[in-house]
């Protein structure tokens, strides 16, 4: 390849003073767009107009307008350095986005919400490394080697930024078998009978017996359970009652070794949302991951 030849390659301060003073049609806002003061950018461009020996602006009091060289060198010129901003634009992309993010996330979520969305995720940005751990009470962002955190509450988790991702539903389910044996005819039915519940959600059924109109008249103990798959098993077993998010459980009603005998559901207060520090916000990868996170969430 023949080398290039650098008389012919103008400074580049003067190349973009000039093609933005061309695009703009005045040295001032020229100026602006270079961060340059008008008197930096008419004498560069007056540099450039020696270099190439011919004048490029017809000047007329403040007013300036293109010779006929000025218009034959901006077309090409602007189309060049387009071509630069794109290429620069392209490889500063790919170079913020060079190490691993780790997410953490409430097992039932991340199994039965997150993990079948992934492959869009992987198929959209297959350069981005994504670790997934579990987690299901809050922790302290210092101390934890964590970039984020997918959290069932309310959007008070100490010193994080966070964004509202989705509500549950929470609906009553059991066995086929457990349905069919007791005869249910209606919500009351439930209370003789036993009621799992989740250790993270203790006002749960309060909630739903309030949906329902019942008032239980003694506060039975309940079988608890950390993790809402533990507790879907449970009832898919014919333990009793569980209270679930149905979206946690949609495969199990689908096939139908979960039924849910009534149509009550509550919504709480509280939400899923994504929490991370505020220095987040710069890390380019956690930034793809959070716009296709949300993108997600607005498919429900």
């Amino acid at each position: 390849m023949k080398p290039a030849n650098r008389r012919l390659l103008p400074p580049m301060t003067a190349l973009m003073a000039f093609e933005a003073a061309a695009r703009h049609g005045t040295f001032a806002r020229a100026a602006k767009e270079v961060a340059l003061t008008q008197s930096a950018v008419s004498k560069q461009i007056a540099t450039l107009e020696r270099w190439l020996g011919t004048p490029l602006f017809e000047r007329i009091g403040r007013r300036v307008s293109l010779t006929a060289s000025g218009r034959l060198y901006a077309m090409p010129l602007t189309s060049a350095l387009e071509q630069i901003r794109r290429a620069t634009a392209a490889v500063a992309v790919t170079s913020r986005v060079p190490g691993p993010i780790s997410i953490a996330t409430l097992p039932g979520f991340g199994m039965r919400w997150l993990a079948p969305r992934l492959p869009r995720l992987f198929a959209r940005h297959p350069e981005l490394p994504v670790n997934f751990s579990s987690k299901v009470v809050p922790f302290d962002f210092k101390t934890e080697p964590l970039d984020a955190a997918i959290h069932f509450g309310r959007a008070d988790w100490p010193g994080t930024e966070s964004d509202l991702l989705l509500r549950e539903e929470m609906a009553v389910v059991c066995s086929p078998e457990f349905a069919s044996t007791h005869k249910l005819r209606q919500p009351a039915d439930v209370l003789q009978h036993t009621l799992l519940e989740q250790s993270t959600r203790p006002h749960a059924w309060s909630a739903w017996f309030a949906a329902a109109g019942i008032e239980p008249k003694t506060r039975r103990t309940r079988p608890q359970f950390e993790h809402f798959m533990m507790l879907a098993q449970a009832a898919a077993a014919g333990a009793g009652f569980a209270l679930v998010p149905k979206f946690l459980v949609q495969p199990e009603l689908t096939s139908g070794a979960l039924v849910s005998p009534f149509d009550i559901t509550v919504t709480s207060d509280e939400a899923y949302f994504l929490v991370y520090p505020k220095a987040q916000l710069q890390n380019a990868s956690f930034l793809l991951f959070r716009a296709w996170l949300l993108e997600e969430t607005h498919l429900q």
